[in-house]
């Protein structure tokens, strides 16, 4: 501790411009990738320019402490993870200094995004050609290290294939300009350098396999005389083991004027990969394999009749021309295919690619039973062989060898990937919580190192080597090779102080794994987990890093992750506070168990949005985690007691006991009265915790509830009986929805019934972590609709939150209780009630373009399907914003949360409101849609928009 605190006092005082950080809080956020492994590091910088970087370099040599560059940490051989000072480039060193099309070049900062890249270069129809799935998150500097590829390497190469010049740091303090010829290299680094070819020279020809994803070792062929001697490529793949990448010229590509996608259909895994070498004389820009394991049944029914799909991307001058080259090409495969489709739309082709790049994640959980099932998730997979490549023509014989040691082993895996580069992606459900299943990993792993040399392959086509197969490398090249490259690396760092335990001289393979501190028993918790075997320690392990919850830009339908967008934060985002959960339950850094600090710090800002829930391709659900926490971290236990809880907990945590309370008391009109005084308003804010900057909404006079019992003839409705549930936003807050909905089932022929005593689905008790009071409410709702239940009733939720409460939180907090899943199974939306209810009904033709916000929980959790074909049959056109509207019930209302509450609905919702109500086009002003009551008060507070529910819209037209 005390050569830490030594450290981080020497590079205080030496780093000039960017962050030092040695809390707990930082060094746990760091000490995994989207690998298997975990290094705990003394601490993390966060340089703002290359006099930091060499400032952090100087400290370090001098106390012998490692450095471990880093960019999105998506690295999945533990590459991007380290045991000394991390640095961080994803924060400052990010600009794009220059971007020339004329030379079709461009000079970027190491944590330069890659989309941040293309969106630069695209209108100058420029592109970087390489496009990891990560593209959206993963930087250039991390690319370069990795050499990584993407589904366009057939065309336009892997990463070393377009750089240009690189500006490095070594360990030492040399800088070095990186670039053909070698002119800028240090001349102690460029003559040794040459020395050790011009002694191997027959090796470095011959000794390095002939394929297009060959990343495994230093490229150190690259410095042969016949090939220019090109230092930036032999460079790009090391990993950060040689030098600290800080600008890098990289080269830029035409993009074709039109694409085409082709999905060809095959029998099986294996007549697709046999397929897929046949396509490249036809110059495809992708040739991307999947089989329809790894497919949803909803996509799949997008897809042409088959077993396995190749998606062969097809470009042209225009479309027309990609047309016929893409119909050219389906023509020459049509043999060995069960069907083709050819998908001209932009927008459908974006589908499709989402299904591909999601499959990292997807993977990780595979359907089925085996020892290792949990129950309801399917089998736990993990990286480690997640890239290895062969020649293309040799990947069909390799998958069935693949396939024939994954029975041997009793394994499994659904590979996946870049068939025209004969590249394979592959999780597989090893067992690396026992040591039978890390002896069955290791010797799995030397096996088919074994086979993928056989074939003329390489262990890495992609992730590079890390620890996860550097230990294999002899295997491939031989220790003749392997030497070389010690070497090597001993020329540019002699001291051993980049990145330790990587790519040579590497820790095991089955060292270091991140699941070895985790306990080996369920935690006690108070949720049931059912997609994870009741283990919050497996829900924890669902985050496997690959982090697209760290889109910055994301737009569109999805919703991850609202926080991190708002503060750009590693801590706010939905990767970031899993890597707290899991060293919560590790206790090696974070030691406080559920009364950590730093845990509660980054759940603050979590919005329980929810939009992990489905956006995640592993489905982590962090709204249920943060819950999940906050009952421990307040209530504690017989060692540990809870923590105070703020009074904001009080006041909307309780706010269905309030509400009741005004409504029954008839004291409505006066709190309205008190709320319009500015300093009693003031004072009701500060006592009850709630952000000064919010205005207290105004309650209506008459909750619905009490409008219904007096609406006369009730008894004598006819029709089909649906329950109209009256939860506490509409009944309290917003009654104009329930009175609106009764209209319009009334009209379509269905006879809303009401229960006659109060319901809640605990949604506001369990957000704010009072899951005991939660249970006590949803066990006393259960009692009063059981009746409903076993008549068979639909429930129709209005609230969307609520409608997700029903389905989720109440089934997965009650998971004993029987009832709690009939009621899930009985919840309906307002629109799917009319859809499954009254299909014949016609609902009034509006004929007007609609804008607002679609909910994060009904996207989450339900979807909005059945919302799109109700808006469609009313004429409604257009669509309603994605992401978060930033209030998300009561996080937006604590005090302390509002910057980021406006900053949430900055993002897409203020914005599409704005656009769309300026302008407005011949069919008059959109009309204003926000099923939930959250999202039309963050509206109207914020921007002076008053949404409505849809019914509300939908009854305003209707005659009669």
């Amino acid at each position: 501790m005390a050569d830490a605190r030594n450290l981080e006092r020497a590079l205080r005082a030496a780093v000039r411009g960017g962050e030092v950080e040695f809390g707990t809080q930082d060094r746990a956020l760091v000490t995994m990738d989207a690998s298997n492994y975990r290094r705990v590091p003394l601490g993390v910088v966060a340089p703002r320019d290359e006099d930091d970087v060499a400032a952090v370099l100087s400290v370090c040599r001098a106390q012998g402490v490692p450095v471990v560059p880093r960019g999105a940490g998506t690295s999945i051989a533990g590459q991007a993870t380290g045991a000394g000072v991390v640095l961080d480039f994803t924060r400052h060193m990010r600009t794009i200094e220059h971007l020339d099309p004329e030379s079709r070049t461009a000079v970027v900062r190491p944590g330069v995004i890659l989309d941040d890249l293309r969106n630069a270069a695209a209108p100058h129809g420029l592109t970087f050609g390489p496009d990891p799935s990560t593209h959206s998150r993963c930087t250039l500097g991390g690319m370069i290290g990795n050499n990584s590829c993407g589904s366009h390497s057939v065309a336009w190469g892997t990463t070393a294939d377009n750089v240009r010049e690189l500006e490095v740091l070594t360990y030492g303090g040399e800088r070095a300009l990186l670039a053909r010829g070698g002119e800028g290299v240090p001349a102690r680094l460029r003559s040794a350098a040459r020395s050790l070819v011009q002694g191997e020279l027959a090796r470095l020809r011959t000794g390095f396999p002939e394929l297009p994803r060959r990343i495994s070792g230093y490229a150190l062929d690259e410095l042969l005389p016949e090939k220019g001697e090109d230092w930036a490529r032999v460079f790009t793949g090391s990993e950060g083991t040689l030098g600290v990448l800080t600008r890098a010229t990289v080269k830029l590509v035409p993009t074709p004027g039109a694409r085409v996608l082709a999905v060809l259909g095959y029998a099986d895994e294996s007549a697709a990969a046999e397929a897929a070498a046949g396509l490249l004389p036809y110059s495809p820009l992708t040739v991307e394999g999947m089989a329809n394991d790894l497919v949803s049944d909803a996509a799949r029914a997008s897809l042409p009749r088959g077993g396995a799909w190749l998606f062969v991307e097809v470009g042209g001058d225009d479309a027309a021309h990609a047309k016929a080259n893409a119909e050219k090409l389906c023509h020459a495969a049509r043999e060995g295919t069960t069907d083709h489709a050819l998908v001209a739309d932009p927008a459908g082709q974006r589908a499709l690619w989402r299904v591909r790049e999601d499959a990292s994640g997807t993977a990780t959980r595979i359907p089925g039973g085996t020892s290792r099932t949990k129950s309801g998730g399917g089998t736990e997979a993990w990286p480690g062989w997640e890239d290895c490549a062969v020649p293309p023509a040799r990947l069909g014989a390799y998958l069935r060898d693949f396939r024939a040691l994954l029975r041997e082993f009793g394994l499994r895996g659904l590979p996946y990937g870049h068939f025209g580069d004969g590249c394979i992606h592959v999780r597989i459900d090893f067992d690396l919580m026992g040591e039978a299943g890390i002896a069955t990993f290791r010797a799995f792993s030397t096996a088919l190192a074994d086979i993928v040399v056989a074939h003329g392959g390489s262990l890495s086509g992609e992730h590079g080597d890390g620890q996860a197969r550097a230990e294999l490398l002899p295997r491939m090249y031989g220790e003749e090779m392997v030497g070389l490259f010690n070497r090597f690396k001993d020329l540019w760092d002699p001291a051993g102080g980049l990145n330790p335990g990587m790519l040579v001289r590497p820790d095991p393979l089955d060292a270091n794994l991140r699941f070895a501190p985790l306990p080996r028993k369920p935690v006690d918790v108070a949720f049931g987990y059912p997609h994870d075997g009741g283990d919050f320690s497996a829900a924890v392990r669902r985050c496997v890093g690959v982090a697209k919850c760290r889109d910055e830009t994301a737009a569109g339908p999805g919703v991850m992750c609202p926080s991190f967008r708002a503060t750009g934060e590693e801590k706010h985002s939905t990767r970031g506070r899993a890597r707290l959960l899991h060293e919560m339950l590790a206790g090696e850094v974070v030691t406080d168990g559920w009364q950590s600090e730093e845990v509660r710090d980054a759940l603050d800002l979590c919005l329980s949005c929810k939009g992990c829930r489905s956006d995640c391709p592993v489905g982590v659900d962090m709204a249920t985690y943060k819950a999940e926490f906050l009952h421990h971290y307040h209530e504690g236990d017989a060692a540990n007691p809870g923590r105070r809880r703020p009074m904001a907990h009080y006041s909307m945590g309780w706010l269905p006991r309030w509400l009741r309370l005004a409504a029954a008391t008839r004291t409505v009109p006066l709190l309205n009265a008190g709320a319009k005084v500015p300093p009693l308003a003031a004072l009701a804010k500060r006592v009850g915790g709630l952000a000064p900057e919010r205005d207290i909404p105004a309650l209506p006079r008459t909750p619905f509830t009490r409008w219904w019992r007096a609406q006369p003839g009730r008894a004598q409705e006819t029709g089909e009986p649906v329950v109209l549930w009256p939860d506490t936003f509409t009944n309290y807050l917003s009654p104009e929805a329930g009175t609106a909905a009764v209209r319009v089932f009334r009209d379509a022929g269905l006879r809303p019934v009401v229960p006659p005593q109060q319901v809640c689905c605990g949604l506001t008790y369990v957000s704010t972590g009072q899951l005991n009071r939660a249970r006590t409410v949803m066990r006393r709702t259960l009692d009063r609709i059981e009746p409903a239940l076993d008549a068979g009733l639909p429930v129709a939720v209005l609230e969307p939150p609520c409608a997700a409460a029903l389905r989720t939180d109440v089934p997965e907090l009650l998971d004993g209780d029987p009832r709690a899943k009939r009621l899930a199974r009985a919840v309906r939306t307002f629109a799917q009630t009319l859809e499954e209810r009254a299909p014949d009904w016609h609902p009034p033709r509006i004929g007007r373009p609609v804008a607002g916000q679609n909910h994060c929980h009904q996207h989450a959790v339900i979807g909005d399907a059945a919302d799109r074909r109700l808006r469609e049959r009313a004429g409604l056109t257009g669509e309603l914003s994605g992401g978060c509207c930033g209030l998300a019930g009561n996080f937006g209302f604590e005090k302390g949360h509002y910057e980021v509450s406006a900053a949430c609905a900055e993002d897409q919702l203020l914005p599409s409101l704005r656009r769309a109500t300026e302008a407005a086009g011949p069919a008059g002003d959109p009309v204003l849609l926000a099923d939930g009551y959250s999202c039309r008060t963050q509206m109207e507070q914020l921007g002076g928009y008053r949404g409505r529910h849809l019914a509300e819209v939908l009854a305003e037209h209707l005659t009669g």
